[in-house]
């Protein structure tokens, strides 16, 4: 149990009870309930800021339901989650990470609960990260299945991102393909004015800024960096296309 607390990054807390902690449970030979009180954790009261650990267990649940969602888990998805894992937490870490990673991934996996479990310990700028890695993972065969966009949108609907945020994140992945992928990234219409342009790039800048990641760890504030340079990129996409200094 020792060695559990320290791969998660000592604070396994609010996963231990609900549906995240079940899912733990089998991955650990049931060690996680054999020790804990599930019911009593599981009704544990929301913070006001996420753990390192509430992001590192998020994304190991959230991404064993994407790579499955078309029916089948491929190497190539596997490979990518394991180097993701070894750049975000070490290669300790991540060998670790990745077997529990796999043992769930073998499991079903209850969406609206594990999300509603997710909603009451993360943060809304946590909540987008796990939504922008989900489409990296996605993206690990060099394409986005419908049914891993239909399951990644479902997750979303879940963790209450709104449409809107969902559709920024996924412009992120379409730079040059979408002509339009600038300004959705900045949540504005192609008609916008500069002054417009120029207030939605501030708010969106804000919203992820690695900065209110800070309570949630260093990996996901270096998850964080990429969406924050997204944005940059699109509002310098806007000005260059519109001739603004």
């Amino acid at each position: 149990m020792k060695r559990l607390f320290q791969i998660f990054g000592g604070g396994l807390g609010w996963s231990l009870g609900g549906p995240i902690g079940a899912l733990l449970g089998v991955a650990f030979g049931n060690m996680v309930h054999s020790l804990m009180n599930v019911e009593n954790v599981s009704q544990g009261q929301s913070g006001q800021t996420s753990s390192p650990s509430d992001f590192h267990i998020s994304l190991l649940v959230l991404a064993a339901r994407v790579i499955k969602a078309d029916g089948k888990v491929q190497q190539s998805e596997l490979n990518f989650v394991r180097q993701q894992f070894v750049g975000m937490f070490g290669k300790d870490r991540a060998n670790e990470s990745f077997k529990v990673f796999k043992s769930i991934v073998d499991q079903p996996i209850p969406l609206t609960k594990v999300c509603a479990q997710i909603n009451r310990f993360t943060t809304h700028a946590t909540r987008l990260q796990l939504i922008h890695f989900l489409f990296k993972l996605g993206l690990a065969d060099g394409h986005l299945h419908d049914q891993e966009l239909a399951e990644i949108k479902r997750i979303a609907r879940h963790l209450r991102i709104n449409p809107y945020d969902f559709a920024s994140i996924e412009a992120m992945f379409h730079i040059n393909q979408d002509v339009n992928w600038a300004f959705k990234v900045l949540e504005v219409t192609n008609t916008a004015s500069e002054s417009e342009i120029k207030k939605a790039y501030r708010k969106m800048a804000m919203k992820f800024h690695p900065d209110r990641l800070v309570d949630a760890g260093a990996e996901a504030q270096a998850a964080a960096k990429e969406s924050f340079l997204n944005v940059q990129k699109a509002y310098e996409h806007i000005c260059k296309q519109k001739g603004w200094n």
